[in-house]
C-alpha cells in the first residue's frame, strides 16, 4: 500500500532475454507524520524526530525516485547488467521508504493497550507480554551495526515471530513477515539523545508503542484468507 502505481506503472515481461510494455512509477512521496515532531518527547526529541524524518527518511525516498528512472530507462535499453547492478541501491532505498513508513505509525504519544485478541496471540506466542517485550529488546540491542527488531506475523501460520534484519532489508519481502511493530536502531534514531547506550534507547521505545496501530496490523494480517 505504501508503493501505490497509477495504471501507467511500469510492467517488466520477460521473454528470454527481452523486456518489453514499460511505462512510468508514479513517484514515491514522504509520508507525513501523524503528529508533531515533539509528540514522543521525552522519549524521542524533537530534533531527533525532525532529522530522522526530514532528512533520513526523505533521503530514501529521494533516492529511490532517482532509482527507479534508472530502472526505467535501463530496462527501455534492456540492459540486463545495469538493473541487476542497481537493485543493491532500490533494495536498500526501498527498504528504508517502507520501513520508516511504518516506524512513524506504530509509535504513539498514547498508544492505548493491545487488543485482547493481540495479547492472547502474545501470551500463546511467548507466553506473557513481558517476555515478548524482554526478547525483542534483547535481539534489537544484539543487532551488529545498522539494522532493526521487528514484531512481525506468519500470515500462513498466524503465529508471531521476533525477526532482526540488517541495513534497510524490508521483513516481509526479506522472510515473509507481515510486521506489527519495529525498532530502528539506526545510530540516527537515536544517538543524538542516547549516545551510544543503546539499550536505554531500545528500554525506552516501548513506552511510546502504538498498540491501537499494532493490533489493527495484527487483526488485518489475523483476516487473511488462507
Amino acid at each position: 500500500e505504501l508503493f501505490q502505481m497509477n495504471q501507467s506503472s511500469v510492467k517488466i515481461l520477460r521473454t528470454g532475454h527481452r523486456l518489453f510494455n514499460v511505462s512510468r512509477l508514479s513517484k514515491h512521496t514522504l509520508p507525513d507524520l501523524p503528529y508533531d515532531f515533539n509528540a514522543l518527547e521525552p522519549v524521542i526529541s524533537s530534533e531527533i524526530m525532525k532529522l530522522h524524518h526530514q532528512k533520513h527518511h526523505n533521503a530514501y525516498v529521494t533516492n529511490l525516485n532517482m532509482i527507479e528512472e534508472k530502472i526505467y530507462d535501463a530496462t527501455l535499453k534492456n540492459d540486463i547488467s545495469k538493473l541487476v547492478s542497481l537493485q543493491p541501491a532500490f533494495k536498500f532505498n526501498a527498504g528504508g521508504h517502507l520501513n520508516h513508513s511504518i516506524l512513524w505509525q506504530v509509535m504513539s504519544k498514547d498508544g492505548g493497550e493491545p487488543s485482547k485478541e493481540l495479547l492472547a496471540a502474545i501470551e500463546r506466542d511467548f507466553g506473557s507480554m513481558n517476555e515478548m517485550q524482554d526478547r525483542l529488546s534483547a535481539a534489537t540491542i544484539g543487532v551488529q551495526g545498522s539494522g532493526w527488531g521487528w514484531l512481525g506475523m506468519c500470515p500462513e501460520s498466524k503465529k508471531l515471530r521476533i525477526a532482526t534484519m540488517a541495513n534497510q532489508d524490508p521483513l516481509e519481502a526479506t522472510t515473509g513477515l507481515v510486521p506489527l511493530f519495529g525498532i530502528d536502531v539506526w545510530e540516527h534514531a537515536y544517538y543524538l539523545q542516547y549516545k551510544n547506550v543503546r539499550p536505554d534507547y531500545v528500554k525506552a521505545v516501548w513506552k511510546v508503542a502504538n498498540w491501537k496501530e499494532i493490533s489493527n496490523r495484527f487483526t488485518k494480517v489475523q483476516n487473511r484468507a488462507e
